[in-house]
């Protein structure tokens, strides 16, 4: 079985390094680069230092504001392929938006990249919300999630056919009519991890019959105690196993005080807040993936780091921090930076040896500064 889903610790990975800004909403020169050059620089980071994968976000026109954050993307599979073809453990996902790929191309595409990596690559399929995508590249976004998820549902089955079948085969559907097709070659080590976010009960019941992961925001952590628990439940109940994973946002310096004052300056005080509006708004008009009784409450949160819980202090703060989010159950958790070149020495030195000595992980891998 691929490591990924055999490792029993708590997973790390980075989240959005694709993207320009990557999760931070903020005007501040020091706001994430996404050039090529510092992902590469990035990957290379991390895989020497045994995170466990990258997950990216795949966006197709931004969000406005000063800075029209997420308008510079690199495109998620091509951006793996490149990560994963000069790396050696790492998992690198895909990100990929059922409606504008079609499942045929998608499930040659991932395993074209499995077999560059030697099974590594990893698929998180988006079923639809960004409704200005939509209509941006031509496409109608349903209203109601029942058509979303029945056409995430189809796609994802022949993917996963595709993956296993070893004739050719016809396919009837409702969305999809197909001849006479075959997925050679197959996975490397069976099917590729599957990731996928879901707030709503159609998407919960989505993810729990489909993914490996279920992706999902840590705001209150009571609630999200009985939430996992839940989800776990529901796969149970289906006879499948799934972890679920959440996403934080770090700022870890040698003081409290040190850390909460950077974050005050690039989170509030410079955020682009005409940016953090609009992508609140989408999130009420077409998204189920916050909570929507708590989504209004957050909005601080959705500057900083995109919604993601937040560990801002000192690196023995992150570290109970990241234990809590273990505690309330979850499987994993993503991490993002304002720069997440330049921040994740610091927290690879310090605190990875802290969440090793409370047995989340494994002992680091490099100890030395880049």
């Amino acid at each position: 079985m691929r490591s990924f889903l055999s490792s029993d610790h708590f997973k790390l990975g980075t989240f959005s390094s694709n993207c320009s800004s990557g999760m931070t909403v903020t005007k501040v020169d020091r706001r994430w680069d996404n050039s090529w050059e510092n992902n590469l620089r990035l990957g290379r980071m991390l895989d020497e230092a045994g995170i466990d994968f990258m997950l990216p976000i795949a966006r197709w026109i931004g969000y406005g504001g000063e800075t029209d954050f997420h308008h510079n993307v690199l495109e998620t599979l091509t951006w793996a392929v490149g990560l994963l073809a000069k790396t050696e453990n790492i998992t690198v996902f895909a990100t990929m938006h059922t409606a504008a790929n079609h499942p045929v191309a998608v499930a040659k595409q991932i395993v074209t990249a499995d077999h560059i990596s030697g099974g590594r690559i990893g698929l998180n399929v988006v079923a639809g919300w960004n409704r200005p995508e939509y209509e941006a590249l031509g496409l109608d976004l349903p209203h109601d999630h029942e058509t979303r998820y029945a056409y995430a549902q189809e796609w994802l089955s022949i993917v996963d056919k595709l993956w296993t079948s070893e004739e050719r085969f016809d396919w009837e559907g409702d969305f999809f009519k197909l001849k006479g097709i075959l997925g050679a070659p197959r996975p490397v080590d069976g099917r590729p991890p599957i990731l996928n976010a879901a707030g709503s009960g159609l998407g919960r019941d989505f993810a729990t019959r489909n993914a490996d992961y279920l992706f999902t925001p840590a705001i209150d952590l009571e609630r999200s105690r009985g939430e996992v628990q839940e989800l776990k439940d529901q796969a149970r109940e289906k006879g499948r196993k799934i972890g679920v994973l959440t996403f934080s946002h770090i700022c870890c310096r040698e003081t409290e005080a040190e850390a909460r004052r950077e974050h005050e300056w690039y989170a509030s005080e410079n955020a682009d807040w005409k940016a953090v509006d609009n992508l609140v708004d989408l999130q009420f008009a077409n998204a189920q993936s916050f909570p929507h009784d708590l989504l209004a409450l957050i909005r601080d949160r959705m500057a900083a780091g995109h919604g993601g819980f937040p560990l801002v202090g000192t690196p023995e703060q992150v570290a109970e921090g990241i234990a809590s989010l273990a505690d309330a159950g979850f499987a994993g958790s993503t991490i993002s930076f304002l720069d997440y070149a330049e921040e994740f020495p610091f927290f690879r030195d310090r605190v990875m040896p802290l969440l090793a000595e409370r047995g989340l992980r494994p002992a680091p891998k490099v100890t030395a500064p880049a």
